[in-house]
């Protein structure tokens, strides 16, 4: 019998394994060995260091308010003609109607909140900082709306989309790359608390 035998099975098989990228933490992994007391602390502080990384590029937000419970109906003007950069002069034969801005903003006035924008994360879809987002919560959030979300006790506005692993992000829309999609891994504290419907802003 031949000792020159090729073993053909066993050892690590090629693309076997968690993917490069993938997991809690986006990175490689490599063993590592401690004292058998010190790991709770050791995952105490990457918990912690998880989460600092999400709140870096989370753009948290804290002021919120409610629409006015007895709010007048204020019906303005609502032109059709296009007025150019300089002095407008709209005639009345251009006037198509009245809006009520409260009407228009909002759909179901008792499940409504306002949300003030912080950070720079979302200014591609037109979201500045001190911009009002309007949040309805009576709304089902699908895939490529603009939702408030809760991340592990931060409050934030992103995107919600999928990545090709069908695993569900928050996206940012922000070109320059400053900010990163969060993942929503297990473990993780994540609830959609509303789905952002319009927003509106004051220059002067």
């Amino acid at each position: 019998m031949s000792k020159n035998i090729i073993k053909t099975n066993g050892g690590k098989r090629a693309g076997a394994g968690r993917k490069e990228g993938t997991g809690k933490f986006g990175e490689p992994t490599s063993v590592l060995r401690i004292p058998a007391s010190q790991a709770p602390v050791i995952k105490d502080y990457l918990v912690a260091y998880q989460h600092k990384k999400v709140v870096s590029t989370i753009d948290a937000l804290t002021e919120f308010a409610l629409p006015a419970l007895n709010f007048l109906s204020i019906k303005l003007p609502l032109y059709t003609s296009k007025v150019s950069a300089g002095f407008p002069s709209p005639a009345d034969e251009h006037m198509e109607t009245r809006l009520d801005p409260s009407e228009f903003l909002i759909d179901q006035k008792d499940a409504t909140f306002f949300v003030t924008i912080q950070g720079f994360s979302m200014i591609d879809v037109g979201l500045l900082p001190n911009d009002k987002a309007v949040v309805d919560r009576s709304k089902k959030a699908s895939m490529g709306n603009i939702v408030l979300a809760v991340v592990d006790g931060e409050f934030t506005i992103k995107i919600l989309s999928r990545n090709k692993a069908g695993v569900v992000m928050l996206t940012p829309a922000n070109a320059t790359g400053a900010y990163a999609p969060i993942e929503i891994t297990e473990g993780m504290n994540f609830e959609i608390w509303g789905v952002v419907t319009g927003s509106f802003r004051r220059f002067t």
